[in-house]
């Protein structure tokens, strides 16, 4: 295939369509309590992230997808996490179809057959053994972490084969829904409404061509699929914790004016300590806010020009996305913390800003380790595979 430089299509900005997002924020706003108790979020609210674009964002225009920028979809996604993590985490994984590319071109027109708002939720870890048979690849097992998995169509899970020609990396088999169970099993502090149950296949033959390695290389020439997914997968993760943290900064600035202490003290608004912790957030926020945007359109740029993105290049997109997770849990914190006790209470957001935004910085792609492994980098020392 030949290397397209246009500028991909940007996703509709009419008075309308945003009409239809900002409804369906407030409806998240509305209904948050609701995911959290049944934790997933509901089909209806699934099938209104295809209506406004969420699942087709990054699919290739050739399959009737708007292909916008990794900037233009993370900041959709950090909209919808202001109105609630749990809702922002399962719209990021409209990233799939970046590692859904790795599959042959053949299947991913299969896949896109029926249109470009294909749900796709993956639990890769930990790799099952599946084995090679006449009738295609064997796979059973059980899955950790399938975000998403109850409103998916698609589901890929984690294989391990003995003689994979590609040794190294994760392989996934893509199934329909109906191949896997799904055990409700999600019982955490935070992200409740993800739905990130285990997924369970007992039995399933997979053909080859419905698997790919992930992080592998796209089959797809437009210039999205040469930036770096294994990098926008993190990224669409961190801005996760950015949008909480914006909405936990908002709630304690709106209520700071307003409400009395009951011990006779003054408002929080007329508190000099309250003034600083905001003023030191609200810098930090948008800080950490300005490294990832800029990273982000500097490798798209890159990438734009025909150039290949270097080890430094998604080194920095990495880190600026460990580093906002980071950001974001921290000005959950400092917004928890000035709330003081009607923060505690279940009936407020602010405990769920919080455990939302803390949860954010325990997976994976932005846990502690991400420092040492970016300072690696940046010193020049050999990192771990699959980084950056």
């Amino acid at each position: 295939m030949s290397r397209c430089r246009a500028e991909p299509r940007i996703v509709s900005t009419s008075a309308s369509a945003d009409d239809a997002l900002e409804a369906l924020l407030a409806e998240i706003r509305a209904r948050r309590d609701e995911f959290e108790r049944q934790t997933f979020i509901s089909p209806d609210i699934v099938q209104k992230f295809r209506q406004v674009g969420v699942y087709r964002a990054l699919v290739p225009r050739e399959l009737g997808g708007d292909e916008v920028s990794p900037a233009q979809f993370c900041r959709l996604v950090e909209r919808i996490a202001q109105a609630d993590g749990s809702a922002g985490w399962v719209a990021s994984f409209g990233v799939s179809v970046m590692y859904l590319a790795a599959l042959p071109p053949a299947t991913l027109r299969q896949v896109y057959a029926d249109g470009p708002d294909v749900v796709f939720a993956g639990a890769l870890f930990p790799p099952q053994p599946a084995q090679r048979r006449e009738d295609g690849i064997h796979v059973r097992g059980r899955w950790k972490f399938g975000s998403g998995c109850t409103g998916a169509s698609l589901v890929g899970v984690g294989i391990r084969l003995e003689d994979d020609p590609a040794p190294g990396l994760p392989r996934m088999a893509v199934l329909p829904r109906a191949a896997v169970r799904i055990e409700h099993d999600w019982d955490v502090i935070g992200m409740q409404g993800t739905g990130s149950h285990d997924v369970v296949v007992d039995a399933a033959s997979v053909a080859e061509e419905w698997t790919f390695v992930r992080g592998g290389p796209a089959n797809l020439a437009s210039p999205l699929y040469r930036y770096p997914a294994l990098a926008l997968a993190a990224q669409v993760l961190a801005v996760v914790g950015l949008g909480v943290a914006r909405a936990a900064l908002d709630e304690i600035a709106a209520a700071a004016a307003g409400r009395a202490s009951i011990t006779g003290a003054p408002k929080l608004a007329e508190r000099a300590y309250v003034q600083i912790e905001i003023a030191r957030a609200e810098a930090a926020l948008r800080s950490a806010r300005a490294f990832f945007y800029e990273s982000t359109e500097e490798v798209w740029r890159q990438v734009l020009a025909g150039e290949a993105v270097t080890p430094a290049q998604s080194n920095l997109l990495r880190l600026a996305a460990t580093h906002a997770a980071r950001a974001g849990a921290d000005v959950a914190r400092t917004a928890f913390t000035l709330a003081g006790t009607p923060g505690i209470f279940r009936a407020g957001p602010m405990q769920r800003y919080l455990h939302d935004a803390l949860v954010v910085v325990q997976h994976a792609f932005l846990a502690e380790g991400n420092w040492q492994q970016a300072g690696s980098v940046l010193l020049g020392r050999p990192t771990s595979p699959g980084y950056p």
